[in-house]
């Protein structure tokens, strides 16, 4: 079962990750009606693999792994909830954001979204990609056990 789930945190990171990537790369460019459609679906996976990450992931600190103790013992893994925390955050603007387009979009027309706007959608969206990195690196060290202090 341990197995299982350590594969399933990791296919739903990757998920999380490639997510991110296609909604950068959707973004950048003019925003057509294509785009403003894919965007919103795109942010669902985001999302609900981001879901799939944090529950299974506490069930394996909980009851796999090295267990609870220790993990809360690890200042990667702290500072790796940190920056989940802080990822979370960070896409609350861009899901609202999206999510406006629905109506719109359901229409058949283009939202109304100005240079600006999508400029800080851009930003959101490179921020989590970089915070993302320091979480993988932070994984590594907690699976080194690096910063235990227990």
């Amino acid at each position: 079962m341990s197995s299982f789930l350590a594969f399933l945190h990791h296919v739903a990171a990757f998920a999380f990750v490639a997510a991110l990537v296609v909604e950068f790369v959707l973004i950048r460019d003019e925003l057509t009606l294509k785009t403003a459609r894919r965007l919103p679906l795109v942010d669902l996976v985001a999302g609900a693999s981001a879901g799939v990450v944090l529950i299974v992931g506490a069930i394996r600190v909980m009851y796999f792994e090295k267990g609870a103790d220790y993990y809360l013992h690890s200042a990667p893994f702290v500072a790796k909830m940190s920056l989940f925390v802080s990822i979370a955050l960070l896409s609350i603007f861009p899901t609202i954001e999206f999510l406006t387009w629905l109506k719109p979009v359901g229409q058949g027309q283009l939202p109304v979204v100005n240079e600006g706007k999508k400029r800080l959608l851009r930003a959101i969206i490179h921020a989590e990609l970089a915070l993302v990195v320091l979480l993988i690196l932070c994984a590594a060290l907690m699976a080194r056990g690096v910063g235990y202090f227990g």
